[in-house]
């Protein structure tokens, strides 16, 4: 059977790599975080370590993006906002979108 799943990164660029059909792919995860990254073109040494897997959760850390107890949903605005106050400094004027200064 050829690997399928969750493998320890055999790269050792990332602690997991997603491989599917024994063929490593670009999906990774560090610390739980799952990102993209190409893997090497050249041969994984072998065997593979299956990853370690933690059990699933029963839900209760999820929340819908609708809830407003949780924050509310996505504000575009506002997000852009942060990022620019984010960047300010004081005595120095940011231009905004819609040509807003501030």
């Amino acid at each position: 059977m050829r690997a399928e799943g969750w493998f320890r990164d055999p790269y050792a660029l990332h602690t997991d790599r997603w491989f599917s059909d024994g063929r490593p792919t670009d999906l990774v995860r560090d610390g739980g975080e799952e990102s993209r990254d190409p893997p090497p073109s050249v041969p994984y040494p072998e065997p593979l370590v299956e990853a370690e897997t933690s059990e699933p959760s029963d839900g209760s850390d999820l929340r819908r993006a609708d809830d407003e107890a949780a924050g509310g949903a996505y504000d575009p605005e506002e997000a852009a906002e942060a990022a620019m106050d984010s960047v300010a400094q004081p005595n120095n004027s940011v231009t905004w979108p819609g040509g807003r200064r501030r």
